[in-house]
């Protein structure tokens, strides 16, 4: 059972540290730029007043989707885009690993708004992560009142499907890469 769990934990860093930050071709950025602003326009259908807090940010990061699952050893990974002032400016990859009570797999949707510069400017100066003191609030109609910043950060998830007993954004470490 160890050398399984340890092989697991293995597959899973190297299967999130392998791949790239941002989209490789010209054609790949447009499609994840559209997704993210579709993914968006559903989040604030969902909760009109999360407009509200994006109008107001310095910027935010979408992620159309965020692929997560585990039995014991987890993972997830996701790729993003990141706005400053309505506008988008570079792409985000998203990591994480886990250990510990998890079972099962899930897709979601995750909004990272950054609510004043120096948030914005630790993602795009450092490998950001969301830390234990971050909490993801369930997107849900009346979902923006509810949020709380943490050092300048609030995060929505939005399920797209699957089930999973671990439904965690701590430890998730983003890497930032401008749009070039």
């Amino acid at each position: 059972m160890w050398k399984q769990s340890t092989v697991s934990a293995s597959v899973v860093a190297l299967c999130l540290t392998g791949c790239a930050t941002a989209p490789q071709t010209r054609a790949e950025e447009r499609s994840l730029e559209e997704q993210a602003s579709t993914t968006l326009d559903t989040m604030m259908a969902r909760d009109p007043r999360l407009s509200e807090l994006v109008d107001s940010s310095v910027g935010y990061a979408v992620f159309p989707e965020i692929g997560k699952g585990g039995a014991l050893v987890g993972g997830a990974f996701g790729r993003g885009v990141v706005y400053e002032q309505g506008k988008p400016v570079g792409y985000v990859k998203l990591s994480q690993a886990s250990i510990g009570a998890q079972l099962g797999g899930q897709t979601f949707a995750e909004l990272i708004i950054f609510r004043d510069g120096n948030a914005l400017t630790r993602l795009k100066t450092d490998n950001f992560d969301v830390g234990a003191n971050v909490s993801a609030v369930a997107l849900t109609s009346g979902a923006a009142a509810a949020a709380q910043f943490e050092g300048g950060v609030a995060v929505f998830v939005m399920p797209r499907g699957g089930l999973m007993v671990d439904v965690s954004v701590s430890g998730q470490k983003i890497e930032y890469e401008p749009q070039g």
